[in-house]
C-alpha cells in the first residue's frame, strides 16, 4: 500500500520541517521528488541525503519567474509531475495592531500567492498528461481562530478556500486536490523561535506552545508526512476537496 512507484513529487519548503519529512517519506515509497525550497543550501542537503531520483530546486515561491523556472527545471530533470505538495510557508505573530502591511503583503506572497503560483504550474502540466493530485498545507488556523495570528490565519483560510475550488474546478479531470490542517508541530523552527524570542526560557514557552494540544504536546513532522503520503497515493483515489485537521485535539475540544 501506499506505493509512488513511478511517480514524480513536487515539494515546497522541503530543505527542513515538515516539507523535508513529506519529500523523505515520499522518495522511500518509490517517488522520484523534487526538493523545492528557496535555501539552496538546505534543498541541495536534502537531496543529496535522499540520493538517486532526487533533486534539488531552489525556489523563491512568492516570484512568478522563480516558480516558472523551476517547474521548467522539473520538466528537465523528472519530465513530469504527479503530486504537488505545496509545502511552503512562513509565520506571523501579531494581531490586527500589530501587523502592518508590509507583515501582511509578506505573508501573502508566500502563503497565498506561493500556492496560487505552484498550483498553476502544476495543473497545466498535469491536464497535458492526463491528472495528478494537488496537497496544500493549511492549518487548524484556516477555520478557528488562534490568538496573535491574525495574517497567518488569514492566509491559512485562503489556502483552504484555494483547495476546495481546485479541487471542484478540476474534479472531472482527474485532478485530486486537499488540504491538510495541522496544529503545532514540532521543527526546528520552533526550536529557532524560541531561542530568539524567549532566551532562557526556551523550556517554558515549550510547555506553553506543547499544552496548546489537548494530547499535551505538538505534532511531529512524520506524522504529518504519513497523512499526507495517505492523501497523495492512490489508496486515497475517493478524496477530494477535503480537509484533513491533523492537531492532538484542538478541534475536537
Amino acid at each position: 500500500m501506499f506505493d509512488l512507484s513511478g511517480k514524480t513529487a513536487v515539494v515546497t519548503g522541503a530543505g527542513s520541517g515538515i516539507g523535508e519529512a513529506i519529500a523523505r517519506l515520499f522518495a522511500r515509497q518509490g517517488a522520484r521528488v523534487a526538493v523545492l525550497d528557496r535555501d539552496a543550501v538546505a534543498a541541495g542537503a536534502v537531496a543529496s541525503s535522499i540520493g538517486g531520483g532526487a533533486h534539488a530546486v531552489p525556489c523563491d515561491v512568492s516570484s512568478a519567474p522563480a516558480v516558472a523556472a523551476a517547474f521548467e527545471d522539473v520538466d528537465r530533470l523528472l519530465g513530469r509531475v504527479d503530486i504537488l505538495v505545496n509545502n511552503a510557508g512562513i509565520p506571523h505573530v501579531g494581531d490586527l495592531e500589530h501587523t502592518t502591511e508590509a507583515d501582511l503583503d509578506r505573508v501573502y506572497s508566500v502563503n497565498v500567492k506561493g500556492v496560487y503560483l505552484c498550483a498553476q504550474a502544476a495543473v497545466a502540466r498535469m491536464l497535458r498528461q492526463g491528472g495528478g493530485v494537488i496537497l496544500n498545507m493549511a492549518s487548524i488556523a484556516s477555520v478557528v481562530a488562534v490568538p496573535d495570528r491574525f495574517a497567518y490565519g488569514m492566509s491559512k483560510g485562503a489556502v483552504l478556500t484555494m483547495t476546495l475550488s481546485i479541487a471542484t474546478d478540476y474534479v472531472k479531470k482527474n485532478i485530486r486536490c486537499n488540504c491538510i490542517m495541522p496544529a503545532r508541530v514540532h521543527t526546528p523552527f520552533v526550536d529557532g523561535y524560541l531561542a530568539a524570542n524567549y532566551p532562557g526560557r526556551e523550556a517554558e514557552m515549550l510547555a506553553q506552545l506543547s499544552a496548546y494540544q489537548p494530547m499535551g504536546r505538538m505534532g511531529r513532522p512524520d506524522e504529518v508526512a504519513a497523512l499526507a503520503l495517505y492523501l497523495c497515493s492512490d489508496e486515497a483515489a475517493f478524496v477530494t476537496g477535503a480537509a484533513y485537521p491533523i492537531d492532538g485535539g484542538v478541534l475536537a475540544t
